[in-house]
C-alpha cells in the first residue's frame, strides 16, 4: 500500500496567483538572483523611462542610487504613467503595471512605436521583488503617490494637494533581502549601462547622482553609435587601420543605426542592441550584420579583381579585427525569455543584411584608399589563418583520448571514463610531484606546467597554438581549441586550476583564465574551469590545526583564537612545500578542498576586463593601479 507521503491527488496542485510566481520563480524573469538579476531591477525600470524618450516623450532621465547604496530611484519627464481607473478591474493604471503580470500600454502599439518593454511584466517583476516600492507620478498639473511591498498595495492612491509644473514618473525601490542575497548595488554597473544608453538615444539627457560618494555624473551624446564606436575601440585599445567610419543610418518600421571599424586586433567584437536592450547572445539582426558584411567585401574584391592567387577567404578573416556597435529598432521584436538577450526576428535578418551590403559597397568603392587598406588586412588575416590552420589541426588531432598520444608529463587517472574524474593544471614540476603523490588516482590527474604559461592577450595565434604548455594542455583535455573545440570530447568532468597561493600563483591563474577564456570559452560557458584554494598559512593552537588562505583570513582565525595559547604560524612558499598528505587535506579531497567556479555574469565588462590587465597597452595598467592605490593595504611581492 502506498504511504500517505507518496499519494499524488488534486489537492496537491498548486496554482500561483497575482506576482506569488515572480517571487516563486525569480530566475524565469531576470535571470537569477545574483549581481546580474539584482541590476536587472533597475534595468527593467530604467528602460520604461528610455521607451518614453525613445517615442519622443521625455528628454531627460535622472537615476539616483541613495546612500544606504541599496535604494535606486528612476525618473523621467516623460508623459506620467496613467492614474485613471481601468473599466474592467476597477484599479488605477498605475496599480495595474505595478501589481499584474502583462499589464501595461505597449501591446496595441499607438502610444510606443518601438520600445524595450513588450511583455508588460517589467515594473511588476520590480514590484514583486522589492521589500519597498515607492511610485510618483506628476500629469495634468497634478502630482500622485502609492506605495507597495513585495507586489502589494500597502497604501491607495494618493492625490497631492496643490498644483505641479511638468509631467513624468518617478520610482523608487529597494530589493528584498529574502529574495537576492546581497542588495548592495555597484555604481559602476550602473553608470556603464547608463553611458551605453546615451550613445544609442542620442540627443536624451541621462544623470547619474550617486548620494553614497556625493557625486554627479551626465551622459549625453548627439553623434550617437559614432561616439560609442570610438570609446570601444579606445577601451579595447585596439589600433585602427582606417580613420573614416563605415555607417549605416536607415530610418522606417525598423530603424537601424551601425558604426564600424576594422583594426589591427586579431578578433573580432561586435555590441549589438535591439531598442536599447543589448542582446548579448546576437540574433538575427547580428546574423544578417555579418552576412551583409561578407557579401558586400566578397563583391568589392571580385569587381576590382583583388584576389591574390592561391588565397581563399573564410567568413572570420573577413570580420577578423572588426570593432562593431548594431543598434536596431523594430516596432514587434520577438525576444528569447524576458533578459532579452536575443533577437529570433526572422524578417530582421533579410533588412539588416540588405541595407549593410548596399551602404558598404558604395562606402568602399567611394572611398578607395581606405578600402584597398581593408582588403589588405582581410588577405593578410586569410594567409595567417592558412598557416596557422595546420598547426591547429596537429593539436586537434593529438586530443585525442588514446593515452598513448597524451603529454609526457601527464600523470593521468586511471578511470576510463569522463564521470567525477577531474585534471589539476598545477604550477611548477615541485607543486605537481606534491599533487601526483597526494592525489587519489582513481580520478584524479595532475599536469604541472613549466613557469609562467604564455599571455595569450597580447600573442597571435599561431604562437598560441606553437606554445608547448599550451600544446600539452590542449592535449591532455581533448576537446580541441577555437574553431575545433568540442566540449563533449572533453575528458574530464572538472578542470581544476591549482597554483601558489601568493600573488605569482594569482598571476599563474590570471595567465591561465586569458587563455581559456580567448581560445577555449566553450569550457568557462559549460561550468568545467574552477578555482583551488590551496591555503597561505598553516596555524597551530594548541592541538588544534587550521588553514589560512590569505592574511585576512589568518587574521579572523587568529582574532577567535585570542587567548588560548601561544599561535605557531607556517607561511607555505610554495605548493612544492606542502607533504603530499597536507595537499590532499587542504586541497585535493573533494569533503575538505575549496573550490571556486568560474562563471561570467557580464559578458562586456568581462572582455573589457581581460583586455585592460593582459593587453599590449600598459597605460589601461597603470590607471587601474592608480585609482586604486589607496585601496592597497599590503603589496605581495
Amino acid at each position: 500500500m502506498a504511504s500517505a507521503k507518496s499519494s499524488y491527488t488534486a489537492e496537491d496542485i498548486v496554482a500561483l496567483e497575482g506576482l506569488e510566481p515572480v517571487r516563486k520563480r525569480p530566475g524565469m524573469y531576470i535571470g537569477g538572483v545574483g549581481s546580474s538579476g539584482l541590476h536587472h531591477l533597475v534595468w527593467e525600470i530604467l528602460d520604461n523611462s528610455v521607451d518614453e524618450a525613445m517615442n519622443g516623450h521625455a528628454s531627460e532621465i535622472v537615476v539616483t542610487l541613495h546612500k544606504d547604496g541599496r535604494t535606486v530611484s528612476v525618473a523621467d519627464n516623460g508623459r506620467g504613467i496613467p492614474v485613471e481607473k481601468h473599466s474592467k478591474t476597477k484599479k488605477s493604471a498605475l496599480e495595474m503595471v505595478l501589481t499584474i503580470l502583462h499589464a501595461g500600454g505597449k501591446f496595441e502599439g499607438k502610444n510606443y512605436k518601438t520600445s524595450g518593454g513588450l511583455h508588460g511584466v517589467g515594473a511588476s517583476v520590480v514590484n514583486a521583488l522589492s521589500k519597498q516600492l515607492i511610485a510618483v507620478v506628476r500629469r495634468d498639473g497634478c502630482q500622485y503617490k502609492m506605495e507597495f511591498s513585495q507586489g502589494k498595495a500597502t497604501t491607495p492612491l494618493q492625490k497631492a494637494k496643490g498644483t505641479f509644473r511638468g509631467t513624468g514618473t518617478t520610482i523608487t525601490f529597494t530589493p528584498d533581502s529574502t529574495i537576492f542575497p546581497k542588495t548592495d548595488f555597484n555604481s559602476d554597473t550602473i553608470k556603464q549601462r547608463m553611458e551605453v544608453t546615451s550613445f544609442l538615444h542620442r540627443g536624451v539627457k541621462l544623470q547619474y547622482i550617486d548620494e553614497t560618494t556625493n557625486t554627479k555624473t551626465t551622459f549625453h551624446h548627439e553623434n550617437g553609435v559614432i561616439d560609442y564606436l570610438t570609446k570601444v575601440i579606445a577601451d579595447r585599445t585596439a589600433s585602427a587601420i582606417h580613420e573614416l567610419p563605415f555607417t549605416v543610418q536607415k530610418d522606417g518600421d525598423e530603424r537601424i543605426e551601425i558604426a564600424m571599424k576594422w583594426t589591427e586586433s586579431t578578433d573580432e567584437h561586435v555590441r549589438s542592441y535591439v531598442n536599447g536592450i543589448p542582446t548579448l547572445s546576437g540574433g538575427t539582426h547580428e546574423n544578417g550584420f555579418r552576412a551583409g558584411i561578407g557579401k558586400a567585401i566578397r563583391n568589392f574584391i571580385e569587381t576590382h579583381n583583388l584576389t591574390p592567387r592561391g588565397v581563399k577567404f573564410a567568413p572570420e578573416d573577413i570580420r577578423e579585427g572588426l570593432v562593431a556597435v548594431v543598434s536596431i529598432f523594430v516596432s514587434e521584436p520577438q525576444f528569447q525569455g524576458q533578459t532579452k538577450d536575443r533577437l529570433n526576428n526572422p524578417e530582421t535578418q533579410a533588412v539588416v543584411d540588405g541595407a549593410v551590403r548596399a551602404s558598404l559597397e558604395q562606402w568602399l568603392n567611394n572611398n578607395r584608399s581606405t578600402a584597398d587598406a581593408i582588403v589588405a588586412r582581410i588577405i593578410a588575416a586569410a594567409r595567417a589563418r592558412a598557416a596557422s590552420r595546420a598547426a591547429s589541426e596537429s593539436v586537434s588531432r593529438k586530443s585525442s583520448t588514446s593515452r598513448a598520444m597524451l603529454p609526457g608529463k601527464l600523470s593521468d587517472c586511471l578511470a576510463s571514463g569522463r564521470a567525477h574524474s577531474e585534471l589539476f593544471i598545477v604550477e611548477g614540476d615541485s607543486a605537481g610531484g606534491s599533487a601526483k603523490q597526494g592525489r587519489d588516482r582513481n580520478y584524479q590527474a595532475i599536469l604541472p606546467l613549466r613557469g609562467k604559461v604564455l599571455n595569450t592577450e597580447c600573442a597571435s595565434t599561431k604562437k598560441v597554438l606553437e606554445n608547448k604548455e599550451i600544446q600539452d594542455m590542449v592535449t591532455a583535455l581533448g576537446c580541441g581549441i577555437s574553431s575545433h573545440f568540442d566540449i563533449t570530447r572533453l575528458r574530464y568532468e572538472r578542470v581544476i586550476l591549482l597554483a601558489d597561493a601568493d600573488s605569482d600563483g594569482h598571476h599563474i591563474t590570471t595567465l591561465l583564465l586569458t587563455f581559456f577564456y580567448r581560445h577555449m570559452p566553450g569550457l568557462i560557458a559549460g561550468g568545467k574551469i574552477y578555482i583551488a584554494m590551496p591555503p597561505l598559512y598553516r596555524i597551530d593552537v594548541g592541538k588544534e590545526t587550521f588553514w589560512a588562505a590569505d592574511d585576512a583570513d589568518r587574521a579572523r582565525i587568529l582574532a577567535k583564537a585570542d587567548g588560548r595559547s601561544k599561535p605557531d604560524i607556517q607561511r607555505f612558499k610554495g605548493l612544492g612545500e606542502m607533504m603530499p598528505k597536507t595537499l590532499w587535506e587542504t586541497t585535493l579531497n573533494p569533503a575538505t578542498r575549496r573550490l571556486l567556479r568560474v562563471e561570467i555574469d557580464d559578458q562586456l565588462a568581462t572582455d573589457r576586463v581581460v583586455s585592460d590587465l593582459m593587453g599590449r597597452d600598459a597605460s589601461a595598467r597603470f590607471n587601474f593601479i592608480m585609482e586604486r592605490a589607496e585601496e592597497a593595504e599590503e603589496i605581495d611581492v
